[in-house]
């Protein structure tokens, strides 16, 4: 076997190397609302958190394909958008 071939097996990685990304992305979706979930406690909540719950969900879509995961991810997606929207009203700082 050639190192082109190597290379190219080692880049696709193994059969699970697509569930340990998934399951990196999903902890890190948890995490973002793990720590919103703090800042609401706490009332500090900040857009820049909001900002990032976005860009996690925005993460996790690009490989689901699951349309009960896609609903729960619409609808969190929707409450983040009225939450910034909200405290953008209040004119808090980004």
């Amino acid at each position: 076997m050639g190192v082109e071939s190597l290379l190219a097996l080692q880049e696709a990685g193994g059969p699970l190397e697509g569930r340990r990304r998934s399951m990196r992305r999903a902890f890190r979706l948890l995490d973002v609302l793990d720590d919103l979930k703090v800042a609401l406690i706490d009332g500090m909540l900040r857009p820049d958190q909001i900002r990032s719950l976005s860009l996690a969900i925005a993460e996790q879509r690009a490989t689901t394909g699951d349309p009960a995961l896609e609903a729960v991810l619409d609808e969190i997606e929707t409450r983040a958008a009225v939450e910034l929207a909200k405290l953008e009203v209040l004119g808090l700082p980004s």
